[in-house]
């Protein structure tokens, strides 16, 4: 017996060794999680309780991979440029730019020198995620097999892809560092090469409502980002040094991106905001070095050594690159005979703690101070508190730059006159403080009309601070808020779930015209389905054929648009309303004569009700749907069409039906007054187990617009307790 005692003590320690983990660590890890409480709720929301902030990040962290360990791992692949460890080849250019943009020797040295305090939140950051590893050996990462605590400063913002490259493509990288023999030649071709900064279905909705509109008197917030669906976790953290947040976490990190505390709430909306510019740079060579031209001198080139690793089959496969850099930042591309350097702030030390602080943050002051960092490159704001303001800032880090040049476009590199002269301090941005209108609406939308007549006066910030035109989702939004009047919760959810589709006050009397104008024989043929857009309210529903109709036709006519110019951005009503004066009647009568055709070819008749082919569906494994197998109807569309609740669906490979992938993910209402009341809802469930009631028990409710009730109160956590544990 004393021998077999002697044997189990041996094995542990050796167990953790192969693991990669030492007997001090496996102890270390042990100790913090006796100190951290996990309640999971019932519907599966862990809350998660310590004496320290560090204790809460330790937990955080280990619930998450509990829930999506692999959705992590593939976030720190894609940040550190390590996706080819993976995946083989094909991101490897995508790898090179992220590396040339964020050096990890830059996060090494940031952890050293940070706080001791700040420290502790790194350091339990790694722990949680590697006393997972340790605890589960059957969990197999692809790469990561322990995680160091400098790897969350290479992943500062909880946006969906924060990283700013100048609109230059993996392409055009390539095209560069490929070709070792043609460095300043002209290499991109840029008819050849697609611009990556198209319209996309993603973007946010946020509200703060001042007490003036609401029936409680207090202020309230909307908080409704679009992304991927299961992009992000819901989550309740309370620590005894103040922290007692809810929200949700992009995976991988350990502040709460967009939610709230007992006092003030905020959400971030993506934000067009010009945070980074490419410099011309005018390169000579000379005995086998590269320089570059700087106010009438030549300044020597740097160099380094990148070395990526690409898996092939069984096997990695080094592939070495010289990296070049001027004083301006690493050079991603040449166009013209120029190399183009990038200057961004895309990772940082200040990024990732004015994350943290915010989280903090008891009031306006606070909350200003916190942003007064001036480190987050890619959000715009929405604030509310339980003082009563509502507040809005569009970007937070941002430039000054001399107006004289256009932005926009690569500047010239060998002058200082193209140098930013300093960051704009939290008043200096495109703002908005406790309008009088009572409310501010962002939807990655105009800021000038953000709070109707209280808006900013747009004469007073130049172009790249806020290049934002309108679109369809603002005009909605504007369009429920301005009369708004004694909003509860409910109400405020109810505006948020609205599925008033703008676009169609543009696209349908141009529609309507055409068909007037149209030879009898095809106003005969178009007559029933013409009559019944007529007769349509504009609003998506699953019982509404006509819904059917516009989404299928609508899609077609958002495709005949041109490609965005250089610099537009937001501007997808500009840019409708400017093909529409242009689009002869016959081709809108052709391309509604091809919606039709396409209904009637792919489910035989075009009168199909538009809940029998939108739907929701939860595949176990996460990427096969299938018609075969039980789905819900959605009566959401897409956000472009102008709607606010977004849905975005496709035909799957395989299936006739459209199924949901993007759209509404976390979405909450929240009201501050004395005791803090809020409702959130997530996309189909908090589990990412087939198996577990929590996969799809809020998917109906996601559905409805009908959200559950946030358990922010300990006792109220308690009462609805499923399971309670230690990490």
């Amino acid at each position: 017996m004393k021998k077999f005692f002697i044997l189990v003590l041996l094995a542990l320690p050796f167990c953790a060794l192969a693991q990669g983990y030492t007997p001090a660590e496996v102890a270390r890890y042990k100790q913090q999680a006796q100190s951290v409480t996990i309640v999971r709720d019932n519907y599966g929301t862990p809350h998660i309780y310590a004496k320290t902030d560090a204790g809460v990040v330790f937990g955080l962290m280990y619930t998450q991979c509990e829930e999506n360990f692999k959705g992590i791992e593939r976030n720190y692949l894609y940040q550190m440029g390590r996706q080819s460890e993976a995946d083989g080849a094909a991101p490897l250019f995508t790898d090179v730019q992220l590396q040339l943009i964020a050096d990890s020797a830059d996060a090494i040295n940031d952890y050293k020198n940070s706080s001791p305090a700040f420290k502790k939140l790194l350091d339990a950051f790694a722990d949680g995620l590697n006393y997972y590893l340790y605890k589960h050996p059957e969990v197999k990462p692809t790469v990561f097999r322990k995680f160091k605590p400098w790897y969350a400063l290479m992943f500062t913002d909880g946006s969906v892809a924060a990283t700013e490259t100048g609109d230059i493509t993996a392409k055009e990288t390539e095209a560069f560092y490929g070709d070792a023999d043609n460095r300043v030649g002209a290499l991109y071709n840029p008819q050849s090469i697609i611009n990556m900064k198209q319209e996309r279905e993603m973007g946010s909705n946020g509200f703060a409502i001042s007490p003036l509109r609401t029936a409680s008197g207090h202020a309230m917030l909307y908080i409704n980002p679009h992304v991927p669906f299961y992009f992000r976790s819901e989550v309740g953290l309370q620590s005894d040094e103040g922290l007692h947040a809810y929200g949700v976490v992009t995976w991988g990190q350990f502040f709460i991106y967009q939610g709230f505390n007992a006092h003030c709430g905020w959400m971030h909306t993506s934000s067009y905001a010009d945070v980074g510019d490419m410099y011309a740079e005018t390169v000579v060579r000379k005995e086998g070095k590269w320089f570059y031209q700087y106010d009438g001198k030549l300044r020597p080139v740097t160099e380094k050594k990148l070395k990526l690793w690409v898996k092939k089959g069984d096997a990695m496969s080094a592939t070495d690159i010289t990296a070049y850099y001027t004083h301006h930042g690493p050079v991603l591309a040449a166009r013209n005979g120029k190399w183009l350097a990038l200057k961004h702030y895309n990772r940082s030390y200040k990024a990732l703690l004015e994350s943290w602080l915010i989280t903090k943050a008891n009031n306006l002051a606070e909350y200003r101070k916190a942003m007064g960092l001036l480190a987050n490159t890619s959000n715009n704001t929405v604030y509310a508190d339980d003082r009563g303001n509502t507040a809005f800032w569009y970007g937070n880090f941002m430039p000054k730059r001399d107006p004289a040049f256009n932005w926009e476009k690569p500047v010239d590199g060998s002058t200082s006159a193209t140098e930013w002269k300093g960051l704009c301090n939290i008043d200096e941005l495109v703002h908005v403080y406790n309008p009088s209108t009572g409310y501010i609406q962002n939807c990655n939308s105009s800021v000038f009309t953000s709070a109707g007549v209280a808006s900013p006066d747009r004469m007073k910030y130049p172009l790249y601070m806020a290049p934002d035109d309108e679109n369809y989702r603002g005009i909605t939004a504007v369009n429920v808020l301005k009369d708004a009047k004694k909003l509860t919760l409910d109400g405020m959810i109810a505006k948020g779930y609205d599925r008033y589709l703008a676009a169609f006050d543009d696209l349908l009397p141009n529609l309507f015209a055409a068909y007037d104008g149209a030879p009898d024989t095809l106003k005969t043929k178009l007559a029933e389905p013409m009559a019944l857009l007529k007769d349509w309210d504009r609003r998506s529903a699953a019982a509404s054929v006509a819904t059917t109709l516009a989404v299928e036709w609508g899609t077609l006519v958002f495709r005949a648009m041109p490609p965005p110019e250089p610099g537009e951005t937001s501007c997808i009503v500009k840019r409708m309303r400017a093909l529409l004066q242009t689009l002869p009647a016959a081709r809108q009568l052709e391309l509604f004569g091809t919606a039709l055709n396409n209904l009637q070819s792919r489910y035989g008749s075009w009168k199909v009700q538009w809940g029998d082919i939108n739907r929701f569906q939860r595949p176990a494994d996460g990427i096969t749907f299938s018609d075969a197998l039980p789905s819900l109807p959605v009566g959401q569309t897409s956000s472009n069409f102008g709607q606010l609740p977004s849905f975005v669906s496709r035909i799957m490979p395989g299936t006739q039906k459209r199924y949901g992938y993007s759209g509404n993910s976390f979405i909450a209402a929240v009201e501050f007054g004395p005791f803090l009341k809020a409702k959130t809802i997530i996309t189909g469930g908090h589990s990412f187990d087939a198996q577990s009631p929590n996969f799809t028990d809020q998917a109906q409710g996601y559905i409805d617009g009908k959200f559950k009730d946030v358990l922010f109160y300990k006792g109220d956590v308690l009462r609805h307790a499923v399971i309670t544990y230690h990490p």
